[in-house]
């Protein structure tokens, strides 16, 4: 049965936009979430990874959604529901690929290849079976080693989007149902949305703009005071020395803990009263300090993404997590380590502080406020940009006039970050590995595509492992100075967080 065309828009929030505008040349902040799992062959064939693909796309319809571009303030996701259970599958094997490319490899590709999503492709699923693994063929009941790469534009969600989805997808994947039943779950989800639904409200989420609590004019008034006020004390001095080679190319250095290690550290940590995402933001600055000898006078500040989802009010009817939901917040350390002094209760001090600054900018009474006008900020000068990069490409750009000096003005106040962390916690709360006993996921590696001169580290536990990763252009820094820093990270966190 089908029916007939049911079309839908929006248009894109100011954080939404603060993504999209970057990535329109080449990609930037392109999310991906790669996860290595053994599985048996009938879990991992074309034919069952498509039809859930396919239920997924109907219950998150911003994956199948397509952007048109009318202004840089008119971007606007557009979504055509599919006609029939059959349609939907086809659009989900349109974005499915398989290949037999390695862990190393499908991260590579995606991160320094061409872009493999674009305005018509929001979202894209890749499974490879490694040629190692798959050259001879395996009994049906043998586990095999399969590689699954998710990919998705930053403007679509978040890292809390891609997790949940992950679990979603292994959850119907790693099933008891069988290929006709997965067929039915896809009627039925089809038929519910397109055939018995009584309303037309959009499927689309809203931008999370629109789910914040509304506040009157006042409450924003005194909530751009408080936001200028609380960016003039982001002060900062570190960062790592750049160079200027093109193209950029991104590298990944992962290391996984093992689970032994990850208990003795996560033990650590507590006794200590920190988390280990705070006690990062201290290894980062101890292993920073150790290297560094300049603009000790100045502090070292590193960025983090503050999860807003707590704070939205509830969508509906929709009720799909797939949106972009995050604001930002700094840690601001000493950048100097006393000459005499016990490092690691320097070092243990300092992960307090982080926790006390997170915790501040995560419990504010003005966090609504804040990250509603760092997204009207980002949008501004997302705007900003990508009208001077249109015109500079069509050679029409000229340059503003410089402003007159003024003694009135103070000098702006220094304001580098070293590096930002993107720091998950633990996911085996979000993985729910016991519904999906036959798939046994045993690595994750996540980040996106990156800018010239980016750089982004990530923490996290997952499958009993802490994981600790970062991933930068190589070709945008001095290689010496971060592989020292990386050594140095690693070296902290042997010496204090392993000890006792």
């Amino acid at each position: 049965m089908d029916v007939g065309l049911h079309l839908y828009q929006r248009r894109l929030g100011d954080s939404e936009l603060s993504y999209y505008l970057p990535s329109r040349e080449n990609g930037v902040n392109d999310m991906y979430l790669h996860l290595g799992f053994r599985a048996p062959d009938r879990f991992v064939q074309r034919e069952r990874v498509c039809v859930v693909w396919a239920i997924l796309r109907l219950r998150h319809p911003s994956l199948a959604s397509k952007i048109q571009m009318h202004d840089y303030d008119d971007v606007r996701f557009v979504y055509i529901a599919p006609t029939s259970p059959e349609d939907a599958l086809i659009s989900a094997e349109h974005a499915l690929e398989y290949r037999s490319d390695t862990k190393d490899e499908l991260i590579d590709s995606y991160l320094n290849g061409p872009r493999t999503l674009s305005n018509d492709r929001l979202s894209y699923l890749i499974l490879s079976k490694p040629t190692d693994d798959s050259a001879t063929a395996a009994p049906e009941s043998e586990s095999q080693q399969c590689e699954l790469l998710i990919c998705a534009t930053h403007f679509l969600g978040d890292g809390m989007a891609l997790h949940r989805f992950a679990n979603e997808f292994f959850s119907l994947l790693g099933s008891d149902k069988n290929q006709h039943q997965l067929h039915t779950v896809l009627h039925d989800e089809w038929s519910a949305r397109w055939v018995k639904a009584k309303n037309d409200m959009s499927p689309l989420p809203s931008s999370v703009e629109d789910q914040l609590i509304t506040e009157g004019r006042f409450r924003r008034a005194v909530g751009r005071v408080d936001f200028a006020k609380s960016q003039s004390k982001l002060i900062g001095g570190q960062s790592f020395p750049r160079q200027k080679k093109q193209p950029c190319h991104t590298v990944v250095l992962t290391v996984p803990y093992r689970a032994e290690l990850t208990k003795k550290i996560l033990k650590n940590c507590k006794a200590r009263g920190v988390s280990i995402s705070s006690a990062l933001f201290a290894v980062c600055n101890i292993a920073w300090a150790r290297i560094s000898s300049e603009n000790k006078e100045l502090p070292t500040m590193m960025y983090s993404a503050l999860n807003l989802r707590p704070y939205l009010t509830p969508q509906t009817p929709n009720d799909s997590y797939w949106f972009l939901a995050i604001g930002y917040f700094n840690v601001i350390l000493p950048a100097f380590l006393p000459r005499s002094g016990d490092i690691a209760a320097i070092l243990w001090h300092r992960a307090r502080i982080a926790k006390e600054q997170s915790t501040r900018a995560a419990k504010s009474v003005m966090v609504l406020s804040r990250s509603r006008e760092m997204a009207l900020e980002r949008g501004r000068r997302a705007r900003a940009w990508a009208k001077e990069d249109d015109q500079k490409a069509l050679g029409t750009w000229k340059a503003p006039p410089p402003s007159p000096p003024s003694a009135e003005t103070p000098p702006p106040v220094p304001s580098a970050a070293l590096l930002g962390l993107s720091l998950l916690g633990n996911l085996d709360g979000i993985y729910k590995h016991a519904e999906f006993p036959q798939l046994a996921l045993h690595t994750l590696t996540t980040g996106s595509r990156q800018r010239s001169g980016g750089m982004l580290m990530f923490g996290y536990t997952f499958a009993g492992k802490l994981f600790v990763n970062v991933g930068y252009d190589e070709n945008g820094f001095d290689k010496a100075v971060v592989e020292a820093f990386w050594a140095g990270v690693l070296g902290v966190v042997d010496e204090f967080l392993l000890v006792g």
